[in-house]
């Protein structure tokens, strides 16, 4: 199994941006954090971020018959981008959305997620093992496929 990890803007700074909403991992632990769990189940993983909305479009699009599944923290294009909708729609791979954050007790614009329409899951508050979760969930899903 191939799984694309997509990450949105500002997650590139983790570690310094808003260490009491994001914790103090940089960037580097997560991506550490999650090639070894892709390693434990036996599943390879490709890890991109972007600040720009056309950028993950294209990468999303990119996935079609190369990923058999995506997990995307689209961060503040969560609650913006109807074009990354409609990309996850457009190639029907399964999508896990993660939220490091718990964004059901942030601020009200926070609640809308465009994106989740398209997910077969969700997973947010638990930090970066939200992340480890959802390939958990790919990885189910796919062997039930």
């Amino acid at each position: 199994m191939k799984l694309l990890v997509l990450n949105g803007p500002n997650l590139n700074l983790l570690g310094s941006r808003e260490p009491e909403q994001y914790g103090t991992e940089t960037y580097e632990d997560l991506c550490r954090q999650i090639r070894r769990h892709a390693d434990a189940l036996g599943v390879e993983v490709t890890i991109l971020q972007s600040n720009h909305e056309g950028t993950l479009v294209d990468l999303i699009q990119e996935a079609l018959g190369v990923y058999d599944g995506i997990v995307l923290n689209p961060a503040a294009y969560t609650h913006t981008s109807v074009a990354l909708l409609d990309a996850l729609k457009a190639v029907r791979i399964p999508t896990v959305e993660v939220h490091i954050s718990d964004v059901t007790k942030r601020e009200a614009f926070r609640q809308v997620s465009y994106v989740r329409e398209a997910c077969i899951a969700t997973v947010a508050g638990h930090g970066f093992r939200g992340y480890l979760e959802a390939m958990d969930l790919l990885l189910a899903a796919g062997s039930h496929a």
